[in-house]
């Protein structure tokens, strides 16, 4: 079944408006005819099963046949904090992440970041990495839209980090899988979790100290050396097991 995200102002108390893009590709695109039924969420982790009333070329709208609490999200708010690496690779890293159910995705400039983005380019980025969580968030059925911000100094983070509960930071010289693995336990519902994943090159020692003065956990992923693209998957993985509900 398809889905689609709305703003709360498009939800009436019987009839969902959906516009913009998503009227040509429902129409277009899916080719959907009156009577076919969607899911559409408000991105507050609320969804409506809705049937399709009316088909037009500026709206399409939906009537609601039942409405559906939280499903969907983690029990635990995970923020990437993922420092710029080179090519798309940050595309599959927000396409991936999201799928897991990471809440928020921050881009992050750091010391060994190969990536330099001006204010133009890094607006036109965020605008690219944000419609790819949209599209992620609904082809894995998501109660929300995880948001990607503009990239932001590694200071800057750490400073928004310090608002969490629990910061880890895997960190290739770290050792003591068991510590890890505590530490992964202990992340229990209702908590918020930063996640530094490093550039290509690694952190910078200095970025480490800083981050675990901050408050950070130095963690290990193990005994081999995991790309930036797999980093922050392969943590998100291990969180998403032990708290998804």
């Amino acid at each position: 079944m398809y889905r689609f995200f709305v703003e709360s102002s498009q939800i009436g108390e019987e009839n969902i408006s959906i516009t913009g893009a998503d009227v040509n590709h429902i129409k277009n695109v899916l080719r959907m005819r009156v009577g076919e039924t969607v899911l559409i969420s408000d991105g507050q982790d609320r969804e409506y099963t809705c049937s399709i009333s009316e088909l037009s070329d500026e709206e399409v709208i939906a009537k609601i046949e039942d409405v559906n609490g939280p499903e969907r999200e983690l029990s635990v708010q995970v923020t990437l904090f993922q420092a710029l690496p080179k090519s798309d690779k940050m595309e599959t890293i927000i396409q991936k992440m999201v799928e897991l159910g990471a809440y928020e995705i921050v881009p992050v400039r750091t010391k060994r970041c190969v990536v330099k983005l001006d204010d133009k380019k890094a607006g036109k980025k965020t605008e690219r990495w944000n419609a790819i969580s949209l599209s992620a968030a609904k082809q894995s059925k998501r109660g929300i839209v995880p948001k990607v911000t503009e990239p932001v100094s590694f200071k800057t983070a750490l400073e928004q980090a310090k608002n969490l509960d629990l910061i880890l930071i895997p960190y290739e010289n770290a050792e003591n899988m068991e510590y890890t693995r505590e530490i992964i336990r202990e992340i229990k519902p209702g908590m918020s979790v930063g996640v530094f994943i490093g550039p290509e090159g690694g952190f910078a020692p200095e970025e480490v100290e800083a981050a675990t003065d901050a408050g950070a956990k130095e963690i290990t992923l193990g005994r081999r050396i995991l790309r930036t693209e797999t980093a922050g998957m392969a943590l998100m993985s291990a969180i998403m097991f032990l708290n998804e509900e």
